[in-house]
């Protein structure tokens, strides 16, 4: 989580208490990045899940904002559509979940086990 956190390995490193060398060590350790790696996954999933869960609000913003000719748009039409960017891209992140899982069926050896 420190590797989340923090604004770099050595501040990551000092917050859970090793030296940075260590933590550079860990990092080519297979099992080690595919840990991270399966963390970082989740916190990509748990930001477009929300992502998705505003689309509708993010819709209703810049269909609002295209209808009032009197309002300024250009920043918040552009935020909707960061929203709406956002929440396409999950529907690619589950292709590429289950893409995944089937390629681990199909080669056990990509599990990581």
């Amino acid at each position: 989580m420190a590797l989340l956190t923090q604004r770099n390995h050595e501040e990551a490193a000092k917050a859970v208490g090793i030296d940075l060398k260590t933590l550079k060590r860990w990092m080519r350790v297979p099992e080690f990045i595919e840990e991270w790696r399966r963390v970082r996954w989740e916190v990509a999933e748990q930001s477009y899940a929300r992502a998705q869960q505003n689309s509708g609000a993010a819709t209703s913003v810049l269909l609002m904002l295209m209808a009032d000719k009197a309002t300024p748009p250009s920043s918040r039409i552009r935020a909707a559509l960061g929203i709406l960017d956002l929440s396409r891209d999950a529907l690619d992140l589950d292709v590429d979940t289950r893409l995944s899982a089937l390629e681990r069926a199909i080669d056990p050896s990509k599990s990581g086990s």
